[in-house]
């Protein structure tokens, strides 16, 4: 694992690369709004991708670099993800380039892309995209979704609070052809699973892992 900084305008963040010597292709990871890239979920699923071949860029966003508690507004969000897409060509300028993250991560990569296409990005790989507020069902969140012209996947619980499964399915549908849905059974936002699930939380997470490293290598 290599630790780096990335310039991003007038400051930098802080990131953390892993490439396996097998690395098929590079995710470009972004965490969730209340943990950032060394929370243990994080650092499980990066583990996991590289033990599949995935190699992960995963990185801090500008407010959690301060330890403050409000995420960032979407500009400055934006402007991080660019950067660390952008030092990813840079650092593995011959893997595939994928892009994503948890949660409120996946949306500012999504909100990115939409507004300016990624240089270099071939897909888009959400796990939990948080589709609207807990308790607020809504769709207001996936409008600049039609704008996002590559491949994307997303990988969600079935009891995800934050994209109900009666919302997020049409969402899906009618992106067409270039949008993919893989449920993880009885899981929630966080891809936890109760134990009356007969599922094991490493077990939901190794099905979420290889539905995102499969759906990257399909595409290479």
């Amino acid at each position: 694992m290599e630790a780096l900084r990335i310039p991003v305008g007038d400051h930098s963040i802080s990131a953390l690369l892993i490439q396996p010597a097998d690395a098929r292709a590079l995710y470009v990871f972004a965490h969730g709004a209340g943990a950032g890239m060394n929370h243990k979920s994080m650092v499980s699923n990066a583990e996991g991708l590289a033990a599949r071949g995935i190699a992960t860029l995963r990185y801090q966003f500008s407010y959690m670099e301060r330890g403050s508690k409000r995420v960032d507004p979407p500009r400055i969000a934006h402007a991080a993800v660019r950067a660390t897409v952008a030092e990813a060509i840079k650092l593995a300028p011959d893997l595939p380039l994928f892009a994503g993250g948890r949660s409120f991560g996946g949306r500012m990569t999504s909100q990115a892309q939409a507004d300016e296409p990624l240089a270099g990005a071939r897909g888009l790989a959400f796990l939990g995209f948080p589709l609207h507020p807990v308790g607020k069902p809504g769709i207001e969140r996936a409008e600049h979704l039609s704008r996002v012209q590559i491949p994307m996947l997303f990988v969600s619980g079935e009891r995800d609070a934050l994209a109900e499964m009666e919302q997020l399915k049409p969402v899906v549908a009618g992106l067409g052809d270039r949008a993919t849905l893989h449920i993880i059974a009885a899981a929630d936002h966080s891809l936890r699973v109760p134990a009356k699930s007969g599922r094991t939380p490493a077990e939901a997470e190794a099905e979420a892992l290889d539905a995102m490293a499969k759906w990257m290598i399909v595409l290479i």
